[in-house]
Parts: C-alpha cells; structure tokens; sequence
C-alpha cells in the first residue's frame, strides 16, 4: 500500500540498487512500499542476518544497509552527501531522485555486499 505522499520513484530506484544485491541474498519481501533482503543464516544468532530494505514513509524513503551498522570499516567508505542523509546508525533517508547521491549509495551497497559476505562468520554486533 502506498502511503499519502508519493515517493513511488524514490522507492523504485532505491529498489533497484539493493535489489543489485538482493538477487544474490534473500529476498523475504517484495511490495510497492517494502523492500526485504536477508542474508545467511548465522549459527551463532540462530537466525538469519537481515541486509537492508527499503521502505516507503509518511515524509521520505528509508534505505537501511546493515553492513553499515555491522562493521565499523565501511563507515570510511559513506561520502560526505550520503551522511547528511543518514539517520541513526544504519539508515539514509531521501524525499527525492537524486542521481549523484543513489550512484553513490549503489557503490557503497555493492562495497557492503562484499564485506558482509566475506566476514559472515566475524559478525561484530548482536544482531
């Protein structure tokens, strides 16, 4: 269901840059306003470790990328213009397309893939 504002082309294409990664994890849920990745399953946590998602709100667009939460390395990779958009420790929130900034998330979402893949048995949060 989509929400009052229509942020349908906001969602869409920050749909397609996780859905880059989702393809190869995951995916639990794919609707119009939510997006779900998961990624493997961890023995230690007896669950599996969610990758990020992508949902419509009242006033924006959330993209949550665990990877960013879960190793403290890729926070050197979050270019100045992705930080302002962040909110908490994991999530880049965005009311409009902006070109620039979704090129740079989708390099930062392929740069976590690869860490989150290479390190899944070193998780070093409880997730």
């Amino acid at each position: 269901m989509i929400k009052s504002n229509d942020f349908s082309d906001v969602f869409r294409e920050l749909r397609k840059i996780m859905h880059k990664s989702g393809k190869k994890l995951s995916v639990v849920h794919d609707a119009d306003d939510y997006y779900f990745v998961n990624g493997f399953y961890s023995d230690r946590f007896k669950k599996n470790i969610m990758f990020g998602y992508v949902q419509i709100k009242k006033n924006y667009v959330s993209y949550h990328l665990m990877p960013v939460y879960m190793y403290k390395e890729i926070i050197s990779e979050i270019t100045p213009g992705l930080k302002k958009r962040m909110q908490g420790k994991s999530c880049f929130n965005f009311n409009k397309v902006d070109a620039e900034l979704f090129n740079q998330l989708s390099e930062l979402t392929e740069k976590s893939y690869k860490l989150f893949i290479s390190k899944k048995d070193n998780i070093t949060i409880k997730c």
